[in-house]
């Protein structure tokens, strides 16, 4: 019989001993140096994605590994707040739109006041004016105090009321339109300056409206600056006069008469040279008088002021009902 315990196949004799490598490891690139790491093996891909790279990345997803944007957080905001030039900044764009502010209002300030003052002068000399407020102080600092500094007037050149080829260049000073200034409560005027020019034609067409019996005779005026005469040029002959100033009025006193035409007497025709003269300084408020004349080769200049006037209220005259 066999032995059940015996195992069929098995070689006889000792069994072989395991087979221990000899000497060191050998390493193809030389051992490793001390510190050095061994040389790592290639590591597989993880599942699920290809040998040959990761999948594509869909458009508008973040790459990976791309740096993100970082959003400003609120410190980041207070110290850009807190900038010097952002600071600088801002201060100059609100200086910049309050200054553009105060010269939109300086300007329309000053444009309603010169068209007030210029209606008023039109009203007074019936012709077309121009006027012109000092530009310092500013008009705003002028309008709110009611003190202005300096104004100029021209006026258009073509009348003063009723004598014709008048132009009036008028300065006033120191002009106080409080109501507690002046005795008639409109206020009052430090001083005025008017250099009025009269033209040769237009004394002869003023002679010619105004003078019914005269004027029909004159056709012309001749001025003589040698001599400071004016002569009245008629038909059968010639009127001269002499301009000259008399308890504050512009006159033309008669000096000669020449020609046969002639049948009036001097003391008839001086009356009515005098009420053509004085409608100047009739038309003018404020007691404006005449200073001087001067005859020139254009025609004559004459010099009116007045000082510490005041200014009529609307009541007194409606010229100045809107100042």
């Amino acid at each position: 019989m066999s032995d059940p315990w015996d195992r069929p196949n098995q070689p006889q004799g000792q069994p072989p001993r395991p087979q221990y490598p000899q000497g060191p490891p050998q390493y193809p690139q030389g051992p490793p140096q001390y510190g050095q790491r061994p040389p790592q093996q290639p590591q597989q891909p993880p599942q699920g994605s290809s040998a040959y790279g990761a999948p594509p990345t869909p458009p508008g997803s973040p790459q990976p590994g791309a740096a993100q944007p970082d959003e400003p957080s609120p410190k980041t905001s207070k110290r850009s707040l807190r900038d010097p030039l952002s600071i600088v900044l801002v201060l100059v764009i609100v200086v910049a739109v309050l200054a553009a502010a105060l010269i939109g209002v300086e300007l329309y300030a000053r444009h309603q006041g010169e068209t007030r003052v210029a209606s008023a002068v039109e009203c007074l000399v019936e012709d077309k004016a121009e006027v012109t407020f000092a530009f310092m102080p500013p008009f705003l600092m002028q309008h709110l105090s009611k003190k202005y500094s300096s104004l100029h007037i021209e006026t258009a050149g073509n009348q003063i009321g009723d004598l014709q080829g008048m132009k009036a260049d008028v300065t006033i000073d120191n002009v106080n339109l409080n109501q507690d200034a002046g005795s008639g409560g409109g206020g009052t005027i430090g001083s005025l300056v008017a250099n009025i020019d009269w033209t040769s034609a237009g004394m002869s067409e003023s002679i010619q409206n105004a003078i019914p019996l005269v004027g029909s005779l004159i056709s012309g005026v001749t001025t003589n600056p040698s001599d400071g005469t004016v002569e009245l040029e008629a038909a059968l002959g010639n009127i001269i006069t002499k301009p000259s100033v008399k308890n504050g009025a512009l006159t033309l006193e008669v000096t000669e008469l020449t020609g046969l035409g002639f049948t009036l007497p001097r003391e008839t025709i001086q009356p009515a040279l005098d009420s053509l003269t004085s409608q100047l300084t009739r038309e003018l408020p404020m007691n404006i008088k005449a200073d001087s004349v001067k005859v020139t080769d254009n025609g004559v200049e004459a010099r009116f002021s007045t000082q510490n006037a005041s200014i009529p209220q609307g009541e007194q005259d409606s010229c100045f009902s809107n100042i």
